[in-house]
């Protein structure tokens, strides 16, 4: 049985019918969901990988698409994220992987999809390769595309001191126009994971930039600041 075919079946193993249409209405979702939640997907799908081991980076990217691309259901595309980072296959995390993300990113464009690919996949590779991600990085924030821009502004929201400031401000600053509400959060929380390292210096950037609205508070949460 192929590794696709498993995790589908797995998934209408764990699946609750019940609970699917709410799923669905909360996420805003075009795409049905099985009514699987997260603690169950994770375990079913934990024995599914562990008994489906691949072989080579390539048929690992080449699984990972399949699932996205073939999905009928959203928790089919949770599972591609999830082999996607899964910790067999961490050496396989090199530039090679750019262009799949990139696809899953575009084509998955709601935040419940990206923000995974964001924070933890390109975060990873722009630590591993500053030199080619950091330019790449740049050239998304200025992108068309909504959800390229979110990734680039939140991608080192896990990196605390090792926050490369300048590039945080460059991905944030071609957004600061753009009153669309994803855009505005991202901007909003990508200052609050930085303010956990630097406040001063969050408020400091919030004030000279004159940020408002929603990006503001959610960048001020935390800080006794008005």
């Amino acid at each position: 049985m192929s590794l696709g075919k498993a995790v589908r079946l797995a998934l209408q193993d764990a699946a609750d019918p019940g609970k699917a249409e709410a799923m669905r209405a909360y996420m805003k979702s075009d795409m049905p969901f099985l009514g699987v939640q997260a603690v169950p997907r994770r375990a079913a799908l934990r024995r599914v990988f562990a008994e489906h081991r691949l072989e080579s980076a390539p048929e690992w990217r080449r699984a990972v698409l399949s699932l996205w691309r073939e999905a009928e259901y959203r928790e089919e595309r949770y599972a591609a994220i999830e082999l996607s980072g899964h910790h067999f296959y961490r050496d396989y995390q090199t530039l090679y992987t750019v262009p799949m993300y990139e696809e899953m990113i575009v084509t998955g464009a709601w935040w419940d999809l990206v923000d995974e690919l964001a924070t933890h996949r390109i975060g990873h590779l722009l630590a591993a390769y500053p030199e080619t991600m950091r330019p790449l990085m740049l050239e998304w924030a200025h992108d068309a595309d909504l959800w390229k821009r979110r990734t680039a502004i939140l991608c080192q929201n896990r990196f605390k001191e090792r926050t490369d400031t300048a590039l945080l401000y460059a991905c944030i600053e071609p957004s600061l126009s753009d009153n669309d509400f994803f855009a505005r959060k991202a901007i909003g929380w990508a200052l609050r994971e930085y303010a956990k390292t630097n406040p001063d210096e969050v408020v400091r950037y919030v004030r000279a930039k004159g940020i408002t609205g929603l990006s503001r508070r959610e960048a001020l949460k935390n800080l006794p600041v008005s």
